[in-house]
């Protein structure tokens, strides 16, 4: 049951007892709309590469751009939200993306790219600010609230990556409707925001005594499995679709197994952080998880095509869970909501910048080395440093600075 009488009172906002269901509503929204400019250009990215003659090199850095766009506004965002207020910045950000989003398909394959960029910036800026307001709001119900708030990532994406090739064909084969089309629901969730955002008031936090995060331990290896975990999921997003064609499967039943994958995360995103939290630590559960996703890929890469459905259900359970388990990770290690703040600032921008260098070097893999065949050594290569780096992050530990 959700916590919506124990809300912690702030004046940082008009926010009080009687409006929590529309603050769980906007963080849900958000999260809603945090995914879809990442997996909806993986199922039409053959189209797209044969319509504009991308490269090898300009698809790799076409699906690399947001992720990198993450990693590097992530860091400075609590410092932004704490000058303008979080808030009124999350408002201003989801315009930019709804912006960003509907340029993608305008001006051809320079406007994929300028709004592939905005894009990116925007989700990186939102999705550092939301673990800093679970803990400020949530502080003894962290576990719900970023399991929902994880499902409704997981739900945003599938939905994007199962429906932009049917949006393509009802619009006439034009990728760039159907990838514009995702700024709507980002138009819609700005909007819920801007109450939110009113009297919202800058924080002044003196946050020299976070400098030392950067060198703390368990900060790096919760950000190393952050990053290496992501950076499966991002091959995933944009990989899947055109590994799976290359298997024989048409680009329709492809995107379809993406979206059936993602959503399936959501299963395991809405219980994971609830499940991490009952034992005595993370670990366990997030061994679970990648092991689930890797047995998924290797049947996607290897095994048999016929059993395409069960391996991209194992995958999507087993990402679920590690992403949302990632997430939660950053309430848990932190003592207070402005350490949750910076954490999730360092874990995410880093990690990303990290989590980047998986779809750059995947999409290169069949130019150089001839076939999809040796995709599985980028994944396995994620996939066990997630796990070394989750022995550190997943024990009952505090960053105590």
């Amino acid at each position: 049951m959700f916590p919506f009488r124990l809300l912690k009172k702030t004046p940082k906002t008009w926010i009080n007892v009687y409006s929590i269901p529309w603050l769980i509503s906007a963080i849900f929204l958000v999260g809603i709309n945090l995914r879809p400019a990442l997996t909806s250009l993986g199922p039409v990215l053959p189209e797209v590469r044969s319509e504009t003659g991308l490269g090898a090199w300009g698809a790799s850095l076409l699906t690399t751009l947001p992720v990198l766009c993450l990693g590097l506004l992530a860091p400075p965002a609590a410092r932004w939200g704490r000058r303008w207020g979080v808030e009124r910045l999350l408002a201003g950000t989801l315009l930019l993306l709804a912006a960003g989003t509907g340029l993608r398909g305008m001006g051809g394959l320079y406007g994929l790219f300028a709004g592939t960029l905005m894009a990116g910036c925007a989700i990186g800026i939102a999705g550092s600010l939301l673990p800093g307001i679970v803990k400020r709001d949530f502080p003894r119900h962290a576990g719900p609230i970023t399991g929902l708030y994880t499902m409704a990532l997981c739900l945003g994406g599938a939905l994007a990556a199962g429906l932009t090739v049917p949006l393509a064909q009802w619009s006439g084969q034009s990728w760039e409707g159907a990838l514009s089309a995702w700024g709507l629901p980002a138009l819609a969730a700005a909007l819920l925001w801007f109450p939110l955002a009113r009297g919202n008031s800058k924080q002044r936090t003196d946050t020299a005594q976070h400098r030392g995060l950067w060198r703390h331990p368990l900060a790096w290896q919760v950000t190393l499995y952050m990053g290496l975990q992501s950076s499966t999921a991002y091959m995933t997003f944009s990989w899947l679709p055109t590994i799976l064609q290359s298997r024989g499967i048409p680009p329709l039943q492809a995107g379809f197994l993406l979206s059936a994958s993602i959503m399936v995360q959501t299963l395991t995103a809405l219980i994971g952080p609830s499940l991490a939290t009952w034992g005595r630590d993370q670990r366990a559960a997030i061994m679970v998880m990648l092991a689930l996703t890797a047995t998924g890929l290797a049947g996607v890469l290897y095994g048999s095509i016929l059993w395409a459905w069960f391996w991209i259900t194992l995958i999507g359970l087993g990402m679920g869970g590690a992403f949302s388990i990632a997430l939660v990770l950053i309430v848990l290690r932190a003592p207070n909501a402005e350490i949750a703040g910076d954490l999730s600032g360092m874990v995410q921008g880093i990690g990303y910048v990290l989590a980047a260098l998986g779809p750059l070097i995947l999409g290169l893999i069949p130019e150089y080395l001839g076939s999809w065949q040796w995709a599985g050594v980028p994944f396995g290569a994620a996939l066990m440093g997630a796990a070394w780096a989750a022995l550190g992050a997943g024990r009952d530990r505090h960053i105590h600075l």
